[in-house]
This record gives structure tokens, sequence and C-alpha cells, in this order.
């Protein structure tokens, strides 16, 4: 087994896997992340590689090439961020432990339960940290909603529902090259953009019992997966619980998670608290709607997938650097991001087969 890299007492330093969108996101994030420097960036084209960097904060000193191999082997890269297409990340994940370097993979952690399964086996094998970037766990609102939930302040928790209801144009999948294919996009509105308010889901909620669902490409066209899905959950509580995932709803509305209960009721809109009522009210609870009232809502990329912040980023990322110099565990680790995976996967199954499906139970029909 390698190794792990990182140097005690030096700043953690990340090489970025894929130089797409996303990955901006993670550079302006590792900037402003202390005790972590971005050192790399990896493309299939160095030129690229390096056009990526020098636009990035601290990008300039870092190094560029289309080689994994030789990032993984440079020693001051203690760590990767792969940002490439979702089932492209299986390969640089496992790589990237063998050489002994921690692991951060955009969401989805792939786009199977199985491959899943095989970077965090890869990662336990290696002695490196892994985690699955959702930045909506590190949300104000999200937290809060979390502190209730394990306070018990919602008695018994009835009903929960999560939504994404985005708009995505035509073009974004005609010039998206990977997007909407089923091979690396692994899904549509579920798997793509909805997994994030997905993974809220279960993090509130624990494991889902059985689903059943339906999911149609309907306002799009010449793409091989779903611009819309709902499904209906029962989780092993005995709570009940909706989906609903699009990229077909214009102009696109805010993610909205809600958790309902017998004694109370809260609503999360993106990072706003737009409901917020305890039938036993404590001294915080007036503090807590007072702080969020002066919030103003972000889109969050309901119709513009740049339209987001890279803030809950620098959040995970921090997490993450404080997980490796603590040998603690990140908030969210490698089983964790599978959940969510698991899940879409037997809501997917759902709808192709008509059936209740129960999740890591129920096998595909042949």
């Amino acid at each position: 087994m390698t190794e792990p890299t990182q140097r005690s007492g030096n700043p953690v330093g990340f090489a970025i896997i894929g130089t797409g969108m996303i990955a901006g996101f993670h550079a302006r994030a590792l900037a402003d992340v202390p005790g972590a420097r971005l050192v790399a960036a990896v493309s299939r084209d160095t030129a690229k590689a390096r056009a990526f960097l020098d636009k990035q904060p601290g990008g300039q000193g870092a190094f560029a090439t289309a080689s994994l191999e030789e990032a993984l082997a440079r020693p001051e890269v203690d760590a990767v961020i792969i940002t490439t297409p979702s089932g492209a990340h299986l390969d640089p994940a496992v790589r990237a432990a063998q050489a002994g370097k921690h692991v951060v993979v955009e969401k989805p952690l792939e786009i199977t339960a199985e491959r899943c399964d095989r970077i965090i086996d890869a990662c336990q094998r290696h002695g490196v940290k892994l985690a699955t970037i959702f930045g909506a766990r590190f949300g104000d609102a999200n937290r809060e909603l979390k502190i209730a939930v394990d306070a018990g302040r919602f008695g018994r928790i009835t009903l929960a529902e999560a939504a994404c209801k985005w708009w995505r144009s035509q073009e974004y999948y005609d010039n998206g090259g990977w997007k909407g294919t089923q091979a690396l996009d692994g899904g549509g509105a579920l798997m793509n953009q909805a997994i994030h308010v997905v993974d809220l889901l279960l993090w509130m909620m624990g494991p889902v019992d059985s689903v059943c669902a339906f999911t149609g490409m309907l306002a799009h066209e010449r793409v091989e997966v779903e611009d819309t899905a709902v499904a209906a959950l029962r989780f092993r509580s005995g709570a009940l619980g909706v989906i609903h995932a699009a990229t077909s709803v214009w102009p696109g509305l805010p993610r909205t998670l809600a958790v309902h209960g017998d004694k109370g009721t809260v609503v999360v809109e993106q990072d706003d608290l737009v409901r917020w009522e305890f039938l036993q009210e404590n001294e915080r609870d007036a503090e807590v709607r007072e702080r969020f009232a002066k919030k103003s809502g972000a889109s969050g990329g309901s119709s513009d997938p740049a339209a987001i912040s890279h803030q809950p980023h620098a959040r995970q990322l921090a997490d993450f650097v404080l997980a490796l110099g603590s040998n603690g565990k990140p908030l969210v680790d490698g089983r964790e991001g599978r959940r969510s995976v698991e899940l879409i996967e037997a809501i997917y199954q759902s709808a192709r087969e008509g059936r209740l499906v129960r999740p890591g139970v129920d096998k595909p029909r042949a």
C-alpha cells in the first residue's frame, strides 16, 4: 500500500482533475480555504489546463499537465479533486488512491452504486480519505434544519418533500458533450441536478424502504435520459416522502426541501429559510427566523448552471482539510455519497419496470 503523501505542517496541495465549468468553482473555493492550495490541473490538453490555471486565484504558480500519472507522481500533490464527467470518476479516483493521494469527487460519486463501491474500496485499501461534494449540506438553513431534526423537534416526522424543478435549454444538452448521455451523465434531472436535494432528503430522513416512480423526457429532444421525474417514498421510519426532479420547468424554480411532523414544519428554498414553525417554541426560534428574514434568495442554478456560489464548495473543502489534519472523517465521505446514487438507481428501476422497488434489495428484472 502506498502511504498517503500529505506533508506535516504544509498546506494541503490539491490537483484538479478535469477543467470544465465546475472545476473553476473548486479552484476559487480552494483560494478561500486556509491550509489548502491549488498546485496542479490535469486536462486532456496541457494548453487547456494551463489556460484554466492562469484564470484561477493562485493558479499561476501551479503546474499543468495532460498526464494523470505525472500529477500523481508529484510530491506536492497531497489530494485530488475529480471534476471529470460523472461516469468518468472511477478510474482517476482509484488511480489516485493507489498513488496514496486523498480523493475529493464532485457529485455524484459515480453513476452506479457498484462503481461507487469500487472507489470506496480503493480508498479504504490504500488508507486515504474520500469525500463526495454535496455543498448544500454546508448551507446555513440546511444545517439549522438538521439540528432540529436530530433534536426531535418535529415530533413524529410524517412527510418530507424534495423538489428541484429547474430549466435547461435544448442548447444545454446539444452543446454539453456528455450532458444527457447515459454512459457519462448516468441519468438526467435526477442524477445530475436533483441529486443535491436527494442527498439532503436522505441526510434528514434516513434510509428509504421502498420507492415508486415515473420518469419522462418531455421538453427536450435527442437526449438519452429523463428531464422530468416524480417519486413516492416510504422511509424505514414509516414517514412518507416525495421527490420532484426536472430540467423541463421554465423558468426554473428554487430548489426546495420541506420536513413536516406532528409538532413542526420547516421549508428551505435554496439556502433561504421560508418557514420555521414548531408547536413548542424555544429561545432560538425567533433569532433563527430573524436571521434568515434578512437573506435574499438566489437562483442557485435553477435556469443557469453557472449561477451558483463557490462558498458551499469552500466550506466542504475546509471540512476535508480539517479531516486530514485531525485524521477524522469528512462530513460527506464516500459512503454518504453512495446513498443518493443507490436511491436514484432504485427510482430509475421503478420507473423502468413499473413496480415498487426496495433500494439495495430488489434486483433489476432480466
